[in-house]
């Protein structure tokens, strides 16, 4: 599985997945029909641009895909009996952090099903499960993808520990772009939190640390709770709550601006986590 950069927060983060659908919740629901379901091939090689399969092109994401995988094999059991098994086979099996309830058949042809999660009409999970493939017996997945977990119910984000920022017009941004959470309550660390900006060799992860219950040398410097905004910090139009988000060229600190003054939260040191 593939995630962006903001998973990485979650080694230093908390996260409650849960495992397979809740009980007495539907996994299945008639849902209604998309104004333009999807009409391509159900099995697709998992190669290149097409890395998550069908399900990827299944997708109508707002952003870019967040993540997704491929076929997986599994013993004689694991599998489901019927499509509907197939897809709770894929909760236990792949353990995703995705909706567990609400999906609706979108499409079925030559032994596979394309299960979907909607929002507003579009889907933002999808998952194709197939029956009897190579090394996987009975029904489970063969490829699922989603979108980003801001693109997800507001509630579903919240219970798996995304706070979800939005930019100047109230809109919810990428997890990928900007995201927080609380630390790890397995290593003490509820007193803390996270911000996570941008991915790949430009992504930046941010401490706030005022109980100071972060490992020492973890952070490139103290956290301050009380400074003054630096006259080259732009305001990024970032908002989480009464949080507002300023940054400055050399990115050593964020700046949170809150109703009682501006933190500096320092760069947490690369290749540093809780275990």
């Amino acid at each position: 599985m593939r995630r962006g950069l903001a998973a990485v927060a979650a080694l230093v983060a908390a996260t409650a997945v849960g495992c397979g659908a809740e009980d007495g919740a539907d996994v299945v629901v008639a849902g209604t029909p998309p104004a333009t379901p999807y009409a391509g091939p159900l099995y697709v090689p998992a190669t290149g641009s097409d890395e998550w399969g069908a399900a990827g092109r299944a997708l109508e994401c707002d952003g870019e895909m967040y993540s997704g995988d491929g076929a997986e094999a599994w013993s004689k059991g694991d599998g489901g009996k019927t499509p509907e098994g197939g897809l709770r086979a894929y909760f236990d099996i792949e353990q995703p952090d995705v909706p567990r309830t609400g999906y609706r058949v979108e499409r079925e042809e030559g032994g596979r099903v394309l299960f979907s999660y909607d929002v507003d009409g579009r889907t933002k999970v999808a998952v194709v499960v197939a029956k009897d493939q190579k090394n996987r017996p009975g029904w489970g997945p063969e490829s699922s993808a989603s979108c980003d977990p801001a693109e997800l119910p507001a509630g579903f984000a919240e219970a798996q520990g995304y706070e979800i920022w939005t930019d100047r017009d109230g809109h919810r941004v990428p997890t990928t772009r900007v995201s927080s959470s609380v630390g790890a309550a397995h290593c003490d660390w509820q007193k803390a939190h996270f911000l996570q900006t941008g991915q790949g060799e430009k992504g930046r992860l941010y401490a706030r640390d005022p109980d100071g219950v972060l490992p020492s040398g973890m952070l490139t410097a103290p956290y301050d709770g009380d400074v003054p905004m630096p006259a080259t910090a732009r305001d990024t139009g970032y908002r989480y709550r009464h949080w507002q988000l300023w940054l400055t060229a050399d990115a050593s600190k964020a700046y949170v601006r809150t109703p009682d003054g501006v933190e500096a939260w320092p760069l947490v040191k690369t290749g540093v986590a809780c275990q």
